[in-house]
């Protein structure tokens, strides 16, 4: 629907389209609610608080204690932003946007008429309010810490995921900001792109380590198990994960961050070149199955 609406209507149109469908969504979903409670992921070098948003998204206010400097990811609500950084006692001055859609960054230009000074990065021309764009390897700080933009077209041609380290002594994790392409158990719909590109996308983010806590744009989780469940119906790791996650959901936990490695075994879109899939797929290439599992999980 939205790759039509996008195809018919100028950019302006098409995100008062989108506003009115999420907004809407959100009222008969959650009414004036929220879908997820508001929790904190504290490391001793940097703390990131999971704000949920509409009906299934996350907005994630990164914070350098060090510092108490902070960035928000993609502030579609600005009013539960500034609550959530007055109730941290931090100063915000930078926007993170993984892509251009409204539900993402819907919320920027309002935002930067809440806060002055705001930097407001992203990948893409239609990003509103953006003030700095940037591209594939650009680094930039947050107080100390230090965020690398990974560009991952095929959800959009501008995506941005943003990856963040830290150079504190510490017991600490990398954290990476993942938009809609990489959610946990699945990927992003391919509105701008080609299974190709999702397959580089997923591999420049499976190079990374590990321990990388991933934070995604949407509370996905328990229709993406369910779905490599029928991939992978032999994955123990999948059947515990999916256990798991609707125990977090039936309480409105959120089910991020996953990370890296947990992708690695529980998310069939980064497990195509695995024989399990690959034979599912009835296919002999990543790029093929990629395709494949696409479609077959946007009739899920």
């Amino acid at each position: 629907m939205f790759k039509l609406i996008s195809r018919v209507f100028p950019e302006r149109v098409t995100q008062g389209i989108t506003a009115v469908y999420f907004k809407a969504g959100a009222l008969w979903n959650v009414g004036f609610g929220t879908h997820s409670k508001s929790v904190s992921i504290a490391q001793s070098a940097m703390k990131v608080r999971i704000i949920p948003a509409l009906s299934d998204n996350y907005m994630y206010l990164l914070m350098d204690p060090a510092t108490k400097e902070a960035a928000i990811v993609d502030p579609v609500d600005p009013g539960a932003v500034m609550l959530a950084v007055n109730e941290e006692e931090v100063t915000l001055s930078a926007v993170l946007t993984t892509h251009h859609h409204w539900d993402h960054a819907g919320g920027n230009e309002h935002i930067v008429k809440l806060c002055k000074n705001l930097k407001v990065y992203g990948g893409d021309d239609r990003i509103g309010a953006l003030s700095h764009k940037v591209g594939d390897g650009d680094k930039f700080k947050v107080g100390s810490l230090e965020v690398k933009c990974l560009h991952t077209p095929c959800h959009t041609s501008g995506h941005i995921c943003y990856y963040v380290t830290s150079d504190a002594e510490g017991d600490h994790a990398p954290v990476v900001f993942t938009g809609d392409t990489l959610f946990i158990a699945g990927c992003g719909r391919f509105f701008e792109g080609t299974a190709e590109q999702m397959c580089s996308a997923f591999k420049k983010l499976s190079d990374l380590p590990d321990n990388t806590k991933v934070f995604c744009g949407h509370e996905y989780s328990v229709k993406n198990l369910e779905f490599s469940e029928t991939v992978e119906p032999e994955n123990s790791d999948v059947k515990k994960k999916l256990e798991w996650a609707r125990d977090c959901r039936n309480n409105e936990i959120p089910t991020v961050p996953s990370t890296i490695g947990d992708e690695k075994l529980i998310n069939p879109f980064m497990r195509v070149h695995v024989s399990s899939v690959l034979n599912h797929c009835n296919k002999t290439d990543a790029v093929e199955a990629m395709g494949v599992l696409r479609a077959q999980k946007d009739k899920f």
